[in-house]
C-alpha cells in the first residue's frame, strides 16, 4: 500500500460520501457546506495494517463460523504492557464479538445490580439509556467543575448501597483522564457497597503525550476483582463500524457469567472479521496511532488556543472538545441547532449528557487539516 507523503494521510483530503457514514447522514450529508463535528468517529483514514489485513483474508471465498483465537489473549496483554505500562493477565481477557455498548449491557445483566446504578454527568448518554433498557434504577452524580476540569464526587459514591458504578475514563465528553488514584478511591467506593466498578476505557489508547492513562483493573489494585475494564480498537483504529471490544474481567465467576449469558444469545468469543481487525490493529497499528496522537494534540491546541476560556475542561485525551456554548455567544438552550445555522457546524448538543451538560456542545476535531483550517475560520466569526 502507497502511504502519503505526510505519512498516513491526516493533512490530506478525506472524502466519507457513499460510505453509509452515520456521522455525516446526521449532519445532512455535507449539504450546504455543513462539516459534521457530531457523531464520536473520525474523518481520517484508519491504519493501513487493517486495510491489508481485510483484504487478504477477504480474498479467501470462505467465511463460515471461525474459531476464537486464544492468542487474542496474549496480544491484548502485551499491548498494555507496551502502550500503558500496565500488567494485565491474559486470563482476564474476554475477546468478544460485539460493541462496548453491547458489552455494557450484558455486564448489567451478569451483575445482577441489587441497588442503583450510579455514574457521574455530564456523561456519554449510553449509560442512561442501557439502564433503562435493563429496567434497572440509576443515579447520576454531578462531576464537580475545579479550575480547568472536572473531579470526581467520591464523596457521592461512599457508605452506600450501590448496584454497580459506571465510569468513562478518559471522560466523555471532556477528554480528562481520571488519576490513578481517582480510580482507586472509586472502586473501594464500590467494592464497599459490594458492587463492581465498570470503567468504560474506549478512549484510553487516545490519551495525549505527556498524560499516562491508569487502566482499572490494574489502578484498583487489590481491589481488581470489584472492577471490570472495557476497551475496543474501534476508537483507537477508526474501525467502529467493524463492532468488537475486549472485556477484563478479573473475577472468574463473573467472567464465566458473562460467558454463559453470551451463549445464551447465540454469541462466542471471536469473530471472523472481528479478530482479524482487533489483532492487526494490536500487532502493526503502533506507528500509526503515535503519528494520530501527534495530529490529534496540534489539532488540540489549535482549537483550545482559538477558543480559550469557552473550554470547559482541557482534553487529556481523544478527540472530543468540550466548551460552554453561552461564552461562545449562543444559547444556552438550543446551544447545536444554533451553532449549526450561525457557521454550519453540527455538533453534540450538551442535553444529550444529561444533568450538567446543558448550555454545553461537544465538538470532535479528529478532521483533516484542511477541514480543521475551516473549522477555525468558522469558530472565530462567533462571539
Amino acid at each position: 500500500m502507497t502511504r502519503p507523503p505526510d505519512g498516513f494521510g491526516f493533512d490530506a483530503p478525506f472524502d466519507r460520501s457513499g460510505t453509509g457514514s452515520s456521522k455525516w447522514a446526521r449532519a445532512g450529508g455535507g449539504a450546504g457546506g455543513v462539516i459534521a463535528m457530531g457523531l464520536a468517529d473520525m474523518d481520517l483514514p484508519g491504519p493501513p495494517a487493517v486495510a491489508e489485513a481485510l483484504a487478504r483474508r477477504a480474498a479467501h471465498r470462505a467465511y463460515g463460523y471461525t474459531a476464537c483465537d486464544p492468542a487474542g489473549r496474549e496480544l491484548v496483554a502485551r499491548w498494555y504492557l507496551e502502550r500503558h505500562g500496565a500488567a494485565v493477565d491474559p486470563e482476564w481477557v474476554l475477546l468478544l464479538p460485539f460493541g462496548p455498548r453491547t458489552a455494557l449491557r450484558l455486564l448489567l445483566e451478569a451483575l445482577r445490580p441489587t441497588g442503583p446504578v450510579l455514574f457521574p454527568t455530564p456523561e456519554w448518554g449510553g449509560f442512561g439509556q442501557l439502564c433503562r433498557a435493563a429496567g434497572l434504577p440509576y443515579e447520576e452524580q454531578a462531576l464537580v467543575q475545579e479550575g480547568a476540569g472536572y473531579r470526581l464526587p467520591l464523596e457521592a459514591f461512599a457508605g452506600r448501597r450501590v448496584g454497580a458504578v459506571l465510569l468513562s475514563n478518559p471522560h466523555n465528553p471532556s477528554g480528562r483522564v481520571w488519576t490513578a488514584r481517582e480510580i482507586r478511591s472509586l472502586a473501594e467506593a464500590a467494592a464497599g457497597a459490594g458492587a463492581v466498578l465498570v470503567s468504560d476505557e474506549v478512549h484510553g489508547d487516545l490519551t495525549h503525550p505527556g498524560r499516562r492513562h491508569p487502566v482499572a483493573v490494574v489502578a484498583a489494585g487489590g481491589l481488581r476483582a470489584h472492577t471490570v475494564t472495557l476497551n475496543s480498537v474501534g476508537k483507537t483504529f477508526n474501525c467502529s463500524g467493524i463492532p468488537s471490544c475486549f472485556a477484563l474481567v478479573p473475577d472468574p465467576a463473573l467472567r464465566g457469567r458473562l460467558a454463559e449469558l453470551m451463549a445464551g444469545y447465540g454469541l462466542w468469543e471471536g469473530g471472523l472479521v472481528e479478530q482479524l481487525v482487533q489483532q492487526a490493529a494490536l500487532r502493526e497499528g503502533g506507528p500509526w496511532l503515535d503519528a494520530l496522537l501527534r495530529h490529534l494534540t496540534a489539532a488540540r491546541d489549535r482549537l483550545t488556543g482559538l477558543l480559550g476560556p469557552a473550554v470547559r475542561s482541557r482534553p487529556e485525551a481523544s478527540y472530543l472538545l468540550w466548551v460552554d456554548a453561552v461564552a461562545l455567544g449562543l444559547p444556552a438552550v438550543g446551544a447545536g441547532p444554533a451553532l449549526l445555522a450561525h457557521c454550519g457546524l453540527e455538533a453534540s448538543d450538551g442535553a444529550g449528557f444529561g444533568p450538567g451538560g446543558e448550555g454545553s456542545l461537544r465538538l470532535n476535531y479528529a478532521l483533516p487539516g484542511p477541514v480543521l483550517e475551516t473549522v477555525s475560520e468558522r469558530l472565530r466569526r462567533l462571539g
